[in-house]
């Protein structure tokens, strides 16, 4: 077997123990039979929650297998054809069979990476925010620059986006703006993204042409699941109006509807400014309880945190990944030290190498903490 192609074989094996350890094959056949039980019990309804928890729960379990198998036998199958094409010197045979196996191994390694997205809320839809730092319309318009890569990523995926508010920058770009992302596994590929984001270029808007560096923050946090239950007391929050200030023409609206909700013992604030008053309450209020979901998440993972950003340097403070355009073209993660020169992919939205990395990184972090609880 060529070298490139046994390299092929070996990945997607790689692949396949990942998804096995991930899914423990041992025991699926017999979680997947209480399942089945559990779901021909006439009493399942009485409570419509837990059903459709069972339910997706179930299913699942079912495609995690299926996708297994599939792979694995799709594997088998392709290597007997191209043991068979070889042997009857039939050239066409093997060439397709390899073929297939190269997309194998990238079909393999998408659900080796799916199989990372395990955590309580990874499966959720998520929120994104996007702040502007110091530096005025430098950092107004690398604001901008990081909601079109994420637009750009996001639709790449499928996934739908829905801009929930947006306040524009005095001269370019935007000083901040909120998202709703809504697709498989959303949260659990964007929740890497929070951080500091810092750009390095020869500023178009300085005359002299000078190198500026700018900063912005990503906050991303889960949408709350129907299941989970945020209490929220209302003695804790205030709810403002306001006009909403958007790009101008028929897009500014005429009357208060734009909401606003500060949470007073996290000072957590949120914002929505669609068209209806009522709209907004509802929307700023789910964007509260997520962020407050987020913070149990963060509490609850704060000894891997902590792990993860001592790696950082703590001189950047929150930063996680560089973008430098001038003097030379780079985009380098600092926290698994994972980069490319292709700064213009990556700012059109190719992020899944680096989600991937944290990923991976976050893994082999819950795996260290674990034989320290040990």
């Amino acid at each position: 077997m060529r070298a490139e192609l046994q390299n092929s074989v070996e990945k997607i094996e790689k692949s396949l123990d990942l998804l096995r350890q991930r899914l423990d094959w041992d025991t699926a056949q017999h979680r997947l039979e209480e399942f089945n039980a559990r779901v021909e019990d006439p009493d399942l309804w009485n409570d419509p929650e837990a059903a459709q928890k069972l339910m997706r729960d179930r299913q699942m379990l079912v495609d995690a297998m299926g996708t297994y198998t599939s792979i694995k036998q799709e594997l088998a199958d392709n290597l007997e054809l191209i043991e068979l094409g070889e042997m009857e010197d039939d050239t066409e045979v093997v060439a397709d069979a390899e073929a297939a196996l190269k997309a194998l191994e990238k079909k393999a390694a998408v659900k080796e990476l799916e199989a990372l997205l395990d955590g309580e809320a990874d499966g959720n839809d998520t929120f994104l925010e996007i702040n502007a730092g110091a530096g005025g319309t430098e950092s107004c318009d690398w604001a901008s620059m990081l909601a079109r890569m994420y637009v750009r990523w996001a639709e790449k995926k499928g996934y739908t986006v829905e801009l929930q508010s947006e306040s524009a920058g005095d001269e370019a770009g935007i000083k901040s703006a909120a998202y709703k992302i809504s697709g498989p596994n959303a949260y659990g590929w964007l929740k890497s993204e929070s951080g500091v984001h810092r750009l390095v270029r020869i500023s178009p808007y300085d005359s002299a042409a000078k190198r500026h560096t700018s900063f912005c923050s990503v906050w991303v946090y889960p949408v709350v699941d129907d299941n989970i239950e945020i209490e929220v007391n209302p003695a804790d929050i205030r709810i403002d109006t306001y006009r909403s200030s958007g790009a101008g023409g028929q897009h500014v609206n005429t009357t208060d509807s734009a909401v606003r909700i500060t949470h007073a013992p996290t000072g957590i604030v949120v914002t929505s400014s669609e068209k209806s008053q009522h709209q907004n309450r509802d929307i700023a209020m789910k964007a509260l309880k997520s962020r407050l979901y987020q913070m149990e998440l963060d509490r609850r993972n704060a000894d891997i945190n902590a792990a993860h950003e001592a790696k950082g340097d703590a001189g950047w403070g929150n930063q996680i990944r560089s973008y430098v355009l001038q003097p030379y073209q780079m985009v380098k993660d600092l926290r698994t030290h994972h980069e490319t020169s292709d700064t213009k992919g990556v700012l059109d939205g190719d992020l899944d190498p680096f989600m991937a990395a944290t990923l991976a990184l976050n893994v082999s972090g819950k795996s260290r903490a674990d034989a320290r609880a040990d």
